[in-house]
C-alpha cells in the first residue's frame, strides 16, 4: 500500500515529468520523420501488412487467451495512473509485451502472434484489448508524442456507428482484419454501445524521429523504464497473475 511520503513523492514526479515532457514533446514534433497528424494510413507503416494478412490467425490465439475474461485483468488493476479513463472493469488488456517487457508467460500461449510481432520496429507494449459491452473511454489524450498507436481488429461489433473511436475530430470506425494508426496526443475517445465485445490487437511503437529526435526519444523511454510508473505497472502485472483465476488449459 502507498504511504502518504511515496504519494507526495509520486505527485512530484509527475508535476515535473509533465513540463519535461512539454518540452521533449515540442523537439519531438521538430524532428519527426513523418508528418505529424492525428490519424494514418496503415499503408504509411509496411510493418503493419504482415499483421494484416495474418489476422485470422492473430484472432484465433486471442479467442483462446480470451475464452474467460475473469483471468484477464481489467486495465485499472494494472495502471492506476489510467483510473481517470478505466473507470470500471470494462476494458481488459491481455498483454505479449508490457512497458517495453516481453511477457514470457503470456507469450507462450500465443506463439504465432509473438513470431508475426518479432521484428516490428520500436515496439514498446502490444495486448489483446477488450472492451466489453457499454464500455466508454472519456475523451483524454496519451502521455507524448514519443508514441504512435495501432489497432489491428479482431472481433468488431457490426454496428458502426455503435462501437467507435474518435481522435481529434476525425471518426474511426475498426474493421476486422484492418489496421489504423494514430497519435494519441491528440484528444481521443471510444466508445462501444452494442451488446458484444470488442477486440483488438493494440500496438504502442516508437515515433519514428530524425536526428538528434532520436537521440532524445531513446533518452526518454529509457528514464520512464526505470520510473515508479512503469515499475508499478509491471509489479501490479506480476500480483495479478499470482492472485487471479488460473487460465483455462488450452482445448
Amino acid at each position: 500500500m502507498a504511504t502518504p511520503s511515496r504519494n507526495r513523492r509520486r505527485a512530484a514526479l509527475v508535476w515535473t515529468g509533465l513540463r519535461l515532457l512539454a518540452v521533449i514533446d515540442r523537439v519531438l514534433a521538430r524532428f519527426s520523420a513523418i508528418e505529424n497528424r492525428p490519424v494514418y494510413e496503415a499503408a504509411s507503416f509496411p510493418w503493419l501488412k504482415r499483421l494484416e494478412d495474418n489476422w485470422q490467425v492473430i484472432r484465433a490465439e486471442a479467442d483462446v487467451a480470451l475464452t474467460d475474461l475473469a483471468t484477464v485483468p481489467p486495465l485499472r488493476a494494472i495502471s492506476p495512473d489510467h483510473d481517470l479513463i478505466a473507470t470500471d472493469d470494462r476494458w481488459r488488456s491481455f498483454f505479449l509485451w508490457a512497458y517495453d517487457t516481453r511477457w514470457e508467460r503470456n507469450c507462450r500461449r500465443c506463439p504465432e502472434t509473438v513470431r508475426l510481432l518479432d521484428g516490428i520496429p520500436g515496439l514498446l507494449s502490444a495486448f489483446f484489448s477488450v472492451l466489453e459491452p457499454g464500455a466508454h473511454i472519456p475523451r483524454h489524450t496519451g502521455p507524448t508524442k514519443a508514441i504512435l498507436t495501432a489497432h489491428l481488429g479482431l472481433h468488431v461489433p457490426g454496428d458502426g456507428h455503435a462501437c467507435r473511436m474518435q481522435v481529434d475530430t476525425q471518426d474511426v470506425r475498426w474493421q476486422d482484419g484492418e489496421a489504423i494508426v494514430f497519435d494519441d496526443m491528440y484528444p481521443h475517445e471510444v466508445w462501444n454501445d452494442t451488446d458484444e465485445p470488442r477486440v483488438i490487437l493494440l500496438l504502442h511503437v516508437k515515433r519514428p524521429q530524425r536526428f538528434p529526435g532520436t537521440l532524445v526519444r531513446d533518452g526518454l523511454f529509457a528514464a520512464l523504464k526505470s520510473s515508479p510508473f512503469v515499475q508499478d505497472g509491471l509489479r501490479n502485472l506480476e500480483r495479478w497473475e499470482e492472485t487471479a483465476p488460473a487460465a483455462p488449459p488450452p482445448a
